[in-house]
Formats: structure tokens, C-alpha cells, sequence
């Protein structure tokens, strides 16, 4: 059963991923590789980036730290197509792991706590709960919708936030 407080956390994070998908639509596979503002952000690189993240998040909710690890992604290759990949092929994984995401929010022990991986960026014997990951991607998610929204703003004018 899902209680109001998973259905409010999985409610944010659709919302947050329907912007970002939203942002892209329409696009050709060049005009999501552009980069058109000082930033070497690109919108397929932003939509993968937030995949590979969110799956990340995802394995570490089950797995702990060593999911962070288990990946087969390419932390380097996130921000860009690559050699044969489409904005489609980019668009249908996110929906994958947004549907695991969901199912894993929708089920899991939101106080299910795991020690982080050793990273300078965390503090040195520190835990995430299932829910503060859950709050981590709603954020994270959002942040990028909006370097989206810029992003396209600047190459053909569309708005999607604003």
C-alpha cells in the first residue's frame, strides 16, 4: 500500500522528470548535442546524466554503496550520445529506470538506512535513508529541468518551465 508520503515523493519526481522529458521533445539528435551557452552542457547529455544518476541512487537503495558501483555505464560517456545512440534510445532508458525508481519508492522501507560510499563529497562515515534519496533525486531532477529549460530556450526559443 502506498502511503501519502511515498505517493507525494513519487508524484515530485514524475513531475521533475516530465519537465526534462518535456524540454527535448522535438528535438533532433544534433539539436540535443548542441551546446549553445558557455556551459558544456548539452539536453542529451542532461537527460543521460540524470539516468545514469537516478539509477545510481536507484542500486544504492537496495544494494547500498556497492550499487553506486555496479554500473556499467560510462561515468565519463554520460554526458554525451554516443556513436550510434539516438535521443530516443537516451529518452526510453530514462523511462526504464524512472519506472524501477518508482516501484522501488512505492515498496521499500523509506527509513531503510546504508553507509555511503568513501567520496570527498560525502562525510566520512555517513548514511542515506531510503526517503533522503528519494528527496536527493526530486532535487536533483528539478536542477537539471531547469539547465534544460535554458538550454533549449537558447536553441530554438521554446519554454518549458516559464
Amino acid at each position: 500500500m502506498t502511503t501519502r508520503e511515498r505517493a507525494d515523493l513519487i508524484e515530485s519526481l514524475q513531475t521533475h522528470r516530465w519537465f526534462l522529458v518535456r524540454t527535448v521533445e522535438g528535438l533532433t539528435d544534433e539539436q540535443a548535442s548542441l551546446r549553445p551557452t558557455a556551459s558544456a552542457l548539452c539536453l542529451a547529455g542532461i537527460v543521460k546524466h540524470t539516468s545514469w544518476t537516478e539509477a545510481g541512487w536507484a542500486r544504492f537503495t537496495t544494494d547500498g554503496a556497492a550499487g553506486m558501483a555496479d554500473t556499467t555505464d560510462d561515468r565519463e560517456d554520460q554526458w554525451d550520445l554516443a556513436d550510434g545512440e539516438a535521443l530516443a534510445d537516451v529518452l526510453a532508458r530514462y523511462a526504464e529506470v524512472a519506472e524501477h525508481t518508482d516501484s522501488l519508492a512505492a515498496t521499500l522501507d523509506l527509513d531503510a538506512e546504508h553507509p555511503l560510499p568513501e567520496a570527498p563529497w560525502f562525510p566520512p562515515g555517513a548514511g542515506r535513508s531510503v526517503r533522503r534519496v528519494l528527496l536527493h533525486l526530486v532535487g536533483e531532477t528539478a536542477q537539471h529541468a531547469g539547465h534544460a529549460d535554458v538550454l533549449r530556450e537558447s536553441i530554438d526559443g521554446r519554454r518549458t518551465m516559464g
